[in-house]
C-alpha cells in the first residue's frame, strides 16, 4: 500500500512560494512544527527551485501546456517612463496617468497626492514642462498605434456627453447652498473647463449639442443599433426637462452646453 503523502509537504512549498524563496527552511519547519531536515528533503525531492523558476516539467501534459502557454504582453511604454531619469517619480506617474485620461488635474492629483485645488492649478502648468510634454507625446504615440476604438465605444462616449447630469457634479442643499461633488465620484472626462473667480467656481461640460448632432446622424444611418431605444428615451427626457442652471447663489456655475458652444471649439 502506498504511503500517504504528508499534507505538510505541500504546505511547506506554498510557504516557500509565498516568500518567493526568500525564507529560511528552518522558519518553514518551525511554522509547520516538523524537523528542518525534513523540509530540506522535501525541497530537494520536489524540486522547489525549479518549480519556482517555472522550469519544472509536470508529467501531466495538459497542465504542462497551460503552464508554458505564453500570454501576449502589450507594451504600453510605461516601463520606460518609470525608468526615465529626466523626470521625477511624481512626473513619471503624471505622464502615465495623463496619457490614459488626458485630464491634467486628475493626473496631478493622483501623482502628487495633493489637494484638489493645488492639482487644478499645477496640473495644466506641468504640461508646459518640455520633458513632461515629450514623454507624454511618446506614450500617446504608442497608445495611438495600439488602440482600437469601435463604433460602439464612440456611441457610448457621445451618449455620456449628451446626457451628462449636472446633478452629478453639484448638490443643492437647504438654503440654496451649493456643494461640489467629490472629484473621485464624478466623470471628469466630461469636464471641459473649471475656473475659480471672484463669483465662485465655474464648471463647463463638453458640448452636449455637438454630441446630440453626432448621435442623430449616427442613428439615422444605423436605425437598428442596440443603443437606439436608450437614446430616444434619454433625448425625450432631456427635451421635456425644465432644469434651471444653479448659478443664482454666485458660488458655483455649471455651464451645460445644451444650447451649443459658440466659442469655436
Amino acid at each position: 500500500m502506498a504511503r500517504i503523502r504528508d499534507p505538510n509537504r505541500d504546505k511547506a512549498f506554498e510557504i516557500y512560494r509565498e516568500y518567493n524563496g526568500n525564507i529560511d527552511l528552518v522558519e518553514i519547519a518551525r511554522q509547520l512544527n516538523v524537523p528542518d531536515g525534513t523540509v530540506r528533503g522535501w525541497k530537494a525531492k520536489d524540486k522547489w527551485e525549479q518549480k519556482l523558476n517555472g522550469t519544472f516539467q509536470k508529467n501531466n501534459t495538459e497542465r504542462s501546456d497551460k503552464k508554458n502557454a505564453k500570454k501576449k504582453v502589450v507594451d504600453d511604454g510605461t516601463k520606460e517612463t518609470l525608468e526615465n531619469e529626466d523626470l521625477t517619480p511624481e512626473q513619471q506617474l503624471f505622464c502615465i496617468y495623463y496619457s490614459k485620461s488626458f485630464n491634467a488635474t486628475q493626473s496631478y492629483l493622483k501623482a502628487y497626492g495633493c489637494s484638489y485645488e493645488s492639482a487644478m492649478a499645477n496640473g495644466p502648468r506641468l504640461l508646459g514642462n518640455d520633458r513632461v510634454r515629450k514623454e507624454i507625446q511618446r506614450l500617446k504615440e504608442i497608445k495611438r498605434q495600439q488602440i482600437v476604438v469601435s463604433e460602439e465605444d464612440m456611441v457610448e462616449f457621445h451618449m455620456r456627453i449628451a446626457f451628462a447630469d449636472m446633478g452629478d457634479y453639484v448638490t443643492i442643499e437647504k438654503g440654496n447652498c451649493i456643494k461640489l461633488t467629490e472629484s473621485s465620484k464624478v466623470d471628469t472626462q466630461l469636464i471641459k473647463e473649471i475656473k475659480e473667480g471672484r463669483d465662485g467656481i465655474s464648471i463647463k461640460l463638453l458640448d452636449r449639442c455637438k454630441s446630440l448632432e453626432w448621435l442623430d446622424r449616427y442613428f439615422l444611418m444605423n436605425p437598428m443599433d442596440k443603443h437606439k431605444i436608450e437614446y430616444d428615451k434619454k433625448k425625450l427626457e432631456l427635451l421635456e426637462a425644465q432644469a434651471k442652471i444653479p448659478d443664482s447663489t454666485g458660488s458655483v456655475t455649471i455651464i451645460d452646453d445644451i444650447e451649443g458652444d459658440n466659442d469655436g471649439d
